[in-house]
Formats: C-alpha cells, structure tokens, sequence
C-alpha cells in the first residue's frame, strides 16, 4: 500500500507539471507509468483496480451525458462515421505497406493487428476536447456542440468494441436484463431522494458499478452495462448534476488507467520514428474533420475551429489498444507506442488550440471558397426582424425580463438561447426567441444589428465568462445601444463594466432587496387591513 501511494503521488507531481506547461495533467500521468517502469516497477492488484473503475466510471458519465437527439443530426454522426471508416481504410494498409519496407515494430504486423491499431488511432480525446472548450470558454459555442457529439459516437464505437471484444456469450439469465426499462421510474424515485450531497455520489457509484457487475453475472461485458445504465437516467434533469458529481472520482480512478499504461513498458528510441511519423498523421486526421464538416454545410469557421479540436488523439485508443494487447492481437509494446503518440498530440494540438481564431483568420481565404451555399439551420443568417430589444439567456432571470420588456414596458424584444428544445417551448409561449449560441464568435457575424432597430441588450446568462464575451463581441460589432447584464459577484460586476455593460443587475443584492420589499409591503398591507 506504502508503494501504491508513492506512485499515486509521483503522478500527481508529474501531473501538476503536465498542467503548468499547458498540457493535460493525463500526460504526467504516464509519464509517471514510464519512470516507475524504468525502476523495475511491477503494476499491484490495486492500481489494476483503480484502472478498472475508472474505466467504468467513465462509461457511466458518458450515458449519463448521451441525449440521443443530439447525435440524430447527420454533421453529428455522419461526419464521426465517415471519419473512423476512412482513417482505417487509409491507415490499415499504410501500416501494412510500412511493415514490408521495414519500418521497426510493423514488420511483423499482421492484417488484424494494424485493423486493431488504426481503430485505435481513430478515437479523439474527450478529455482534451473538454479541457480546451472550457479554457477558451466556448463549450456552448456550435462548434463546441459538435465536437462533443462526434465524440460522443466514436465513444459508442470504442464501448461495442469493449463488448465484442469480451468474447463471451451471454447466459439465458441476460434476458432479465430487460427489468431495468420498467425500473426506470423507480431508479428515478431513488435519484430524487439521493438529494444533492453524498448520496448523490453513492448512489452514482451503486448504479453505475453496480450496472457493471450485473451484467459480467450473465457474461455481458461489464462496461457496457456501465454505459447502458448512463443512458437510462440521462432523461433524468439530475443526470447533469450526477455526472458532475462523479467527475472527480472518476478522474482520480483513471489515474490507476494511464500508471497501469506505463508500468507495462517503457519508451525505446526504436520507437521514434513510428512515433513520429503517427503524429504526422494528425495534420491528415484534422484535414479530414475540416472537410468533412464543411461538406456537410457548415461554416468555414465552425468547420476549421472544430477539426482543431478534434486533430488529437485519444484515451480510448488507449483502452482500445489494452484490451487488444489483453486478447493477444497486439503486442505489450504498442501500447507504449499509442501512449507516446497521444501524449505528444496534447503537445502539438495544445498551442495550435491556443491561437484557433488566429489561426482560422489566417486560413479563412481558402476555407470560405469551400464554403457549401445552403447551410444547416444552426449556421444561417439571425434576423431579429422587428425587435426593439434582445435578451440573451432565455432561463428563468431571461424569460421573467423578456416578460416584463413585453408586458409592462411595451417593447417588442426578441430572445436568444443556444438550446432548442427551450427555444421551442418559448416560441410555443408566443415568444419571439430565435436559436444561437452567444458563446460563438460567429453568431454576432450573423446577427443583423446594423438596422439599427434594436437599442437594448440584456445578457442574462448564468456564467460570467458568458456575458463578458458577449458584451465584448457586442463593441466589436459597432452595437452603440444600451447594454445590461447579471452579475453574483462584485467582482463580476467590475468584469461586465470593462467590457462595455452599462447596467449590472447583481442577483443576490437585488434579489435581497427585492424579498424585503416585498415581505415589508406585504406585512403594512396587512396590518393595514
């Protein structure tokens, strides 16, 4: 145990370094792996354990994210099927034809064995892509969006993979897994009496293990009743909170995952070239996102910015290439390899990810001529039409504004949100809110301010960062109307001021004052009476 402790905290001080050079703290992670290896370090029975839950875990929190709406649009999944069938057709037999002229380590590569690894090299990080969008503050933005859900379907690929892989066939008593559709609303009672506490997280770690153990009972691949059981409580409006609450844990689960990686082997300058030349692969695997997205009816720019996002490559290869190195379809040693190359794309992608909107205002040229002319709803021109007002945010603080503009100030506003489905219940209300996503630059592009007609702004989102990039996008513009927007924090409010709001509306100040007033009002009216 004294020995187990000791890597875990060398890899938390690898990790912190990772992280300070601008790297995901999972490269120090295997680094570690490498160094402990290179002491004639033997994996123990409990780092195996921490990198089976973490596994799990992670499945689960990818179901309980898996809204299957969000994956029916065809830039979703067609862009991330058409992706993955052409990266192993075109790399399978380059693997193959680098073997026979020699190259170290695919000599002896057979057929199967370069299927396994360019499906491995298929995968692009989740956990980078989160880092990154978060970073720049873009997680909401279109791009963001697809990202993710691309993401998404190459993580369901890796999970029927997991289950093939198993080679196990299932006993009659599967069948009995069935139960769990009509156990929805009960699992769902459960989740509501968990609170939002430490139950919560217990009951999260009871479902999501305990659905994975449940389904090894009748020889189904464990993690695939992690994910499965995911999915049947992301409906649920807790599954956000859920999978926020199991971020940490799980994260620390798969830090057993990336040391069990690199205690397996370690770096050899034989490795070098094979290395490298996989890296190479990633200006063709980001080329191949961008044309793929473009030919779909995106914009240049949601295009370009999304295949930066998604030119790495990823943690799942790695659990991808584990089980197959478990199977005996590939060598112990590529799992270094595929380790090295991953660590080495956080390291090429991480600056290039840093400079995107640079980047993409130098390449925009090129990649507006291939520019489709029809475009998907999300990317065509905002008209606000007749409206004299705009609320951005449309969540309980933005309809309750929206309301009193309409109702009692006698404007004509219209609202903004980034999600559809409450886009469509406003617009069922007879709100005029149109879809959008203030977090992208590119939404302001399309939004037609120039006519002048709208002279109020309320950004009424629930995230700082948010409002700022809004207020800011707002000046650059050339929007010269009055701007208002919520606040916390006092610090925030200094934030809003700098980036050019001219009111702030701060929610727990005035929320305070506004309950006393309205108790004080209250209480004379009744004595009065």
């Amino acid at each position: 145990m004294l020995d187990a402790i000791s890597w875990i905290a060398l890899a938390f001080a690898l990790g912190v370094v990772a992280r300070q050079v601008g790297l995901p703290p999972l490269v120090g992670y295997l680094l570690a792996g490498f160094v402990l290896h290179a002491f004639g370090v033997q994996e123990t029975a409990l780092i195996t354990t921490l990198s089976d839950l973490g596994v799990t875990l992670l499945l689960f929190s990818i179901g309980l994210k898996l809204k299957l709406k969000s994956l029916a649009a065809p830039h979703v999944w067609g862009v991330a099927s058409l992706h993955m069938i052409a990266i192993v057709a075109i790399f399978t037999p380059l693997l193959l034809s680098l073997g026979d002229l020699g190259f170290p380590y695919l000599g002896n590569l057979e057929y199967g064995s370069a299927l396994v690894v360019a499906f491995a090299l298929t995968f692009s990080s989740t956990v980078f892509a989160v880092k990154v969008l978060e970073e720049k503050g873009e997680m909401g933005s279109l791009y963001g969006t697809i990202a993710i859900g691309i993401l998404i379907i190459q993580d369901l690929a890796a999970v029927i993979f997991l289950g093939i892989s198993a080679g196990k066939v299932p006993t009659p008593w599967a069948l009995l897994l069935l139960l769990l559709i009509p156990a929805k609303p009960y699992i769902f009672r459960l989740l509501e009496r968990a609170g939002h506490g430490e139950l919560l997280l217990l009951f999260g770690l009871t479902v999501g293990l305990g659905g994975a153990e449940l389904f090894e009972l009748v020889h189904m691949k464990g993690d695939l009743g992690a994910l499965l059981l995911g999915v049947l409580i992301a409906s649920h409006p807790k599954a956000g909170e859920l999978s926020k609450s199991l971020l940490d844990l799980k994260d620390l689960f798969l830090v057993g995952f990336f040391l069990s990686i690199g205690l397996k082997g370690a770096p050899d300058l034989d490795m070098v070239p094979l290395v490298l030349l996989l890296v190479v692969g990633l200006v063709f695997k980001g080329f191949l996102f961008e044309q793929l997205l473009l030919a779909f009816r995106l914009r240049a720019r949601t295009a370009f910015l999304g295949s930066l996002t998604l030119a790495n490559y990823s943690e799942f290869g790695l659990i991808v290439a584990a089980i197959a190195a478990t199977n005996g379809w590939l060598e112990v040693e590529w799992l270094v390899i595929i380790a090295m190359v991953m660590a080495l794309s956080f390291v090429v992608a991480s600056p290039l990810n840093a400079r995107s909107h640079a980047l993409y205002e130098f390449f925009s040229p090129r990649l507006r001529r291939q520019e489709r002319k029809r475009r998907i709803i999300e990317e065509r021109e905002i008209d606000p039409g007749e409206a004299d007002a705009m609320v951005v945010g449309m969540g309980r603080v933005g309809t309750g504004a929206f309301d009193t503009l309409r109702l009692d100030k006698g404007r004509n506003p219209v609202g903004i949100d980034a999600d559809p489905d409450a886009v469509a219940q406003h617009v069922a209300h007879g709100r005029h809110v149109v879809q959008g996503s203030a977090t992208d630059a590119d939404f302001w592009h399309r939004l037609h301010l120039d006519d002048g007609h709208i002279k109020l702004v309320l950004l009424a989102m629930p995230q700082v960062s948010e409002n700022v990039f809004a207020a800011e996008h707002l000046a650059k513009e050339g929007f010269t109307g009055a701007i208002g927007a919520i606040a916390k924090f006092p610090e925030d409010e200094e934030a809003l001021r700098r980036a050019g709001v001219h009111q702030v509306f701060n929610l727990y100040a005035e929320a305070g004052a506004g309950f006393a007033q309205h108790v004080c009002s209250g209480v004379t009216g009744s004595v009065s009476s």
